[in-house]
Protein backbone atom coordinates (compact mmCIF):
# COMPACT_ATOMS: atom_id res chain seq x y z
CA UNK A 1 0.00 0.00 0.00
CA UNK A 2 1.22 3.48 -0.97
CA UNK A 3 0.52 6.07 1.83
CA UNK A 4 0.99 9.65 0.32
CA UNK A 5 1.22 13.00 2.53
CA UNK A 6 -1.97 13.59 1.30
CA UNK A 7 -3.97 10.47 2.58
CA UNK A 8 -1.87 11.00 6.01
CA UNK A 9 -3.02 14.69 6.22
CA UNK A 10 -6.57 13.34 5.40
CA UNK A 11 -6.63 10.68 8.09
CA UNK A 12 -5.06 13.32 11.00
CA UNK A 13 -8.05 16.05 9.67
CA UNK A 14 -10.76 12.79 10.13
CA UNK A 15 -9.28 11.88 13.42
CA UNK A 16 -9.20 15.71 14.35
CA UNK A 17 -12.84 15.71 13.40
CA UNK A 18 -13.91 12.92 15.36
CA UNK A 19 -11.77 14.19 18.47
CA UNK A 20 -13.35 17.74 17.90
CA UNK A 21 -16.74 16.06 18.05
CA UNK A 22 -15.98 15.44 21.44
CA UNK A 23 -15.00 18.28 22.54
CA UNK A 24 -18.54 19.95 21.28
CA UNK A 25 -20.60 16.92 22.78
CA UNK A 26 -18.79 17.65 26.36
CA UNK A 27 -19.74 21.56 25.67
CA UNK A 28 -22.94 20.99 24.99
CA UNK A 29 -23.19 19.01 28.15
CA UNK A 30 -21.12 21.37 30.38
CA UNK A 31 -20.59 25.12 28.79
CA UNK A 32 -17.47 26.57 29.84
CA UNK A 33 -16.11 23.09 29.17
CA UNK A 34 -14.00 24.01 26.07
CA UNK A 35 -12.42 26.99 27.34
CA UNK A 36 -12.42 25.95 30.72
CA UNK A 37 -10.24 22.67 30.26
CA UNK A 38 -9.88 20.97 26.87
CA UNK A 39 -8.18 24.17 25.30
CA UNK A 40 -5.48 24.21 27.69
CA UNK A 41 -5.13 20.65 27.49
CA UNK A 42 -5.04 20.93 24.05
CA UNK A 43 -2.41 23.96 23.90
CA UNK A 44 -0.30 21.88 26.35
CA UNK A 45 -0.15 18.88 24.20
CA UNK A 46 0.71 20.45 20.67
CA UNK A 47 3.47 21.97 22.48
CA UNK A 48 2.32 26.30 21.10
CA UNK A 49 4.92 27.47 23.27
CA UNK A 50 7.83 25.60 20.97
CA UNK A 51 8.85 27.47 17.65
CA UNK A 52 9.70 24.59 15.58
CA UNK A 53 6.99 21.87 15.80
CA UNK A 54 7.68 18.33 16.20
CA UNK A 55 5.60 15.46 14.08
CA UNK A 56 4.08 14.49 17.52
CA UNK A 57 2.74 17.57 18.31
CA UNK A 58 1.31 18.11 14.42
CA UNK A 59 -2.30 15.63 15.49
CA UNK A 60 -2.93 18.23 18.48
CA UNK A 61 -1.97 21.14 16.47
CA UNK A 62 -4.31 20.27 14.00
CA UNK A 63 -7.09 19.42 17.00
CA UNK A 64 -6.13 23.39 18.10
CA UNK A 65 -6.91 24.62 14.27
CA UNK A 66 -10.49 22.95 14.26
CA UNK A 67 -11.38 24.81 17.78
CA UNK A 68 -10.93 28.08 16.16
CA UNK A 69 -13.10 29.49 13.47
CA UNK A 70 -10.82 29.63 10.42
CA UNK A 71 -11.41 26.67 7.88
CA UNK A 72 -8.59 24.08 7.76
CA UNK A 73 -6.80 23.43 4.87
CA UNK A 74 -5.91 20.04 3.75
CA UNK A 75 -3.33 21.43 1.53
CA UNK A 76 -1.12 23.46 4.65
CA UNK A 77 -1.73 20.02 6.61
CA UNK A 78 -0.28 18.27 3.97
CA UNK A 79 2.54 20.94 3.63
CA UNK A 80 3.33 20.58 7.43
CA UNK A 81 3.56 16.96 6.87
CA UNK A 82 6.26 17.31 3.89
CA UNK A 83 8.16 19.77 6.22
CA UNK A 84 8.27 17.48 9.33
CA UNK A 85 9.29 14.65 7.22
CA UNK A 86 11.75 15.85 5.35
CA UNK A 87 13.66 17.12 8.26
CA UNK A 88 14.45 20.57 7.77
CA UNK A 89 14.61 22.95 10.12
CA UNK A 90 11.77 25.78 10.01
CA UNK A 91 13.13 29.47 8.89
CA UNK A 92 12.03 32.39 11.15
CA UNK A 93 9.17 33.42 10.20
CA UNK A 94 8.89 37.27 9.16
CA UNK A 95 6.49 38.09 12.03
CA UNK A 96 8.97 36.40 14.53
CA UNK A 97 12.18 38.77 13.36
CA UNK A 98 12.91 40.90 15.63
CA UNK A 99 11.93 44.66 14.58
CA UNK A 100 14.25 47.21 12.74
CA UNK A 101 14.66 50.38 14.87
CA UNK A 102 14.53 53.18 13.05
CA UNK A 103 14.46 56.61 13.90
CA UNK A 104 12.01 58.93 13.40
CA UNK A 105 12.73 61.97 11.00
CA UNK A 106 12.70 65.38 13.34
CA UNK A 107 10.02 67.55 12.29
CA UNK A 108 9.47 71.01 14.04
CA UNK A 109 6.59 71.76 16.28
CA UNK A 110 4.34 74.22 14.76
CA UNK A 111 3.53 77.53 17.20
CA UNK A 112 0.85 77.10 19.50
CA UNK A 113 -2.34 79.39 17.89
CA UNK A 114 -3.17 82.11 20.41
CA UNK A 115 -6.68 81.70 22.08
CA UNK A 116 -9.13 82.94 19.21
CA UNK A 117 -12.19 83.06 21.54
CA UNK A 118 -11.01 84.34 25.15
CA UNK A 119 -14.33 85.67 25.62
CA UNK A 120 -16.35 82.17 25.79
CA UNK A 121 -14.78 80.92 28.71
CA UNK A 122 -11.60 81.04 27.80
CA UNK A 123 -10.97 77.37 27.03
CA UNK A 124 -8.87 76.39 24.77
CA UNK A 125 -7.07 72.88 24.63
CA UNK A 126 -4.77 73.71 22.14
CA UNK A 127 -2.41 76.10 23.92
CA UNK A 128 0.40 74.76 26.14
CA UNK A 129 0.52 75.53 29.80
Amino acid sequence: MNLTTEHLSDILIGIARAQNAVVEAMEHASPGFRNTYALPLITLAANMRAGDPRMVDLSARILMRLQGRVALDNAAVKADLERLMSGKPVAAPVAFAPPKVVAAPATPKPAAAPAADAGAGGLDFSAKP
